[in-house]
């Protein structure tokens, strides 16, 4: 009866680890974010921004699962967006989150401030399921830009 209940605690608990791995892999992580904005700040460089711009809109080598780029330029107007075409072309600078948080305002002071770095926390939509979640983003400059992604907390 004993080794009945310990294959059967070992079945389970082997189960939830898949579980709680495969749940985590649906998510990206800090470095993922930071690796793929890299990638968007060579592609800015080595094809031009018109070209890297398109591709960070409508392709799909710049977005995983929750993580996509945005790129603002310094006065706020978006001029690519990976989760939301919508947004392209617009000045969004006064653009604030649930809680007043100036959103697209705090990516330009990172670009202009530290040339690079992550922003503080803020709400904004998961495009994977349409929820308001915690997010903090990492931006980087380039020129006159600033691009950025996020990675959602909760």
């Amino acid at each position: 009866m004993n080794r009945l209940h310990f294959i059967k605690a070992a079945t389970a608990l082997a189960l939830s680890t898949f579980a709680i791995g495969a749940w985590s892999a649906e998510k990206g992580s800090a470095p993922e974010a930071e690796a793929m904005v890299k990638k968007a700040v060579a592609l800015i460089k080595s094809a031009g921004p018109e070209k890297a711009f398109e591709e960070i809109t409508q392709g799909k080598s710049m977005k995983d699962r929750d993580l996509y780029v945005f790129v603002y330029d310094l006065n706020g107007k978006c001029v690519a967006h990976g989760a939301n075409v919508k947004l392209v072309g617009k000045d969004l600078i006064g653009l604030k989150d649930p809680d007043g948080k100036p959103l697209v305002k705090m990516l330009i002071d990172v670009a202009k401030d530290k040339g690079k770095g992550w922003t503080d926390t803020v709400k904004f939509r998961n495009p994977t399921n349409d929820q308001i979640q915690t997010r903090v983003n990492y931006i980087e400059r380039v020129g006159d830009f600033a691009v950025g992604s996020g990675v959602f907390k909760d």
